[in-house]
């Protein structure tokens, strides 16, 4: 799992081994060490209300997909659109625009015979 953060986005993308988690009932969790200052913990999964939730602490982050769409968008790969929401927040500037995709560069080159 790769995290992008930058302002008021974060974009989240996954490789397709944990898309299959995901579709499997599985959590996905990663972490980054901050040298020796502190640590995130990330877990993301999937869920059946139809917006994403993002919940936790500052150290630990819980992030619910709706799981729907993370289906209907897996049956579409490979695609370069992911899906995209706004979370609202405490003012009008404060919403988090947060975008799910899959990278699907790996299966992509096996399909087309081409090496890494």
């Amino acid at each position: 799992m790769k995290l992008q953060i930058e302002a008021q986005h974060l974009r989240i993308r996954i490789d397709e081994n944990e898309l299959a988690q995901l579709l499997a009932g599985h959590c996905v969790a990663g972490h980054t060490q901050f040298a020796k200052a502190f640590m995130i913990h990330i877990t993301l999964r999937l869920q059946p209300d139809v917006e994403p939730v993002l919940t936790g602490h500052a150290d630990a982050w819980q992030i619910g997909l709706p799981e729907a769409a993370v289906r209907d968008h897996a049956a579409r790969l490979p695609t370069r659109e992911g899906l995209r929401y706004l979370l609202p927040g405490e003012r009008d500037i404060d919403a988090l625009e947060l975008l799910f995709d899959v990278d699907v560069r790996d299966s992509v080159r096996r399909r087309h015979g081409s090496k890494p």
